[in-house]
């Protein structure tokens, strides 16, 4: 069990290549060994699979993932920490009033 999420309970998601966690009001994944795409990808999953559950995404990474944020960002609010260890956690809370469209997760790293 990834400590980032305890009290979690571990999730088969279609499509996610790390372990994806819930609980009642999230839907957890840690990407900090993910080379691009990985985190997008992973992170696009997750917010499909949240959506229409009313639960926020929690992502945990390595850096702060500035190409997935504007592919995001109009469905979204983002809420972004710095973790002791020197990774980031975001928070993804659906806009109100805002229809989410089913996220690609066909993405490619562009450098």
């Amino acid at each position: 069990m990834n400590p980032n999420f305890n009290g979690f309970s571990e999730i088969e998601v279609a499509g996610a290549s790390v372990p994806m966690y819930e609980n009642d009001e999230f839907i957890g994944f840690e990407t900090t060994s993910c080379t691009p795409p990985g985190p997008m990808v992973n992170a696009m999953v997750a917010l499909n699979y949240a959506k229409g559950k009313d639960k926020r995404v929690i992502m945990i990474n390595h850096r702060f993932p500035a190409g997935l944020i504007p592919k995001i960002e109009a469905f979204y609010e983002v809420e972004s920490s710095a973790l002791d260890n020197g990774f980031v956690k975001l928070i993804f809370t659906p806009k109100s009033g805002v229809e989410i469209p089913q996220m690609d997760t066909n993405q490619i790293c562009h450098g």
